[in-house]
């Protein structure tokens, strides 16, 4: 069981993390602007060597998923500069929806990544036979509530449900891409 993974779009790449991943990576989970919104699990990261163990125990993780869950950089296609992280996860409590997620480092927000990466996840959970996924929002995140909206996910209502945090919950399934892209 794996969750290995690499996709490409038009501008990006999506692969596993690597441990040279670090110094990158803290530009995104140590910014305030990205950890202020993370789930209550996952909180900023304030140094080089605590992102690369963050990144060293989900590469250690990341087999022992429930395909097709995982942990993804999200990576520009020319020259490689790391722009984010992308995941597909079991929501808790009951581990039964699928979350996709993804965060942006700041200076690379309002460029589409996040609609581009996270489209091209959607359809690849949709191939490995996903039927629905989610994406959980904040009531104040509204740059994740426009991002969910621009990847064709409907808003289905707000919960507690999850994180015992009031979230707004969006969600996509695959007729719902074969109307999209029509």
């Amino acid at each position: 069981m794996t969750s290995s993974l690499e996709l490409h779009t038009e501008r990006l790449t999506i692969r596993d993390w690597t441990l040279g991943d670090a110094e990158a990576a803290l530009q995104i989970y140590g910014a305030e602007e990205v950890a202020r919104w993370l789930t209550p699990e996952m909180r900023a990261v304030h140094d080089v060597e605590a992102m690369r163990s963050v990144l060293h125990a989900w590469m250690e993780a990341q087999p022992n998923l429930v395909p097709p869950a995982g942990r993804w950089a999200i990576a520009h296609k020319r020259g490689g500069d790391l722009l984010g992280g992308l995941s597909l996860r079991l929501l808790p409590p009951f581990e039964e929806d699928f979350e996709l997620n993804w965060q942006l480092r700041p200076d690379a927000w309002g460029n589409g990544y996040a609609t581009e990466a996270g489209s091209a996840a959607i359809g690849w959970a949709f191939e490995q036979g996903i039927e629905e996924l989610f994406a959980v929002a904040r009531p104040k995140n509204t740059r994740a509530i426009a991002t969910a909206r621009r990847l064709g996910m409907e808003w289905v209502g707000e919960t507690e449900k999850y994180y015992s945090t009031r979230l707004q919950v969006f969600r996509i399934r695959p007729s719902d891409t074969a109307v999209r892209t029509r």
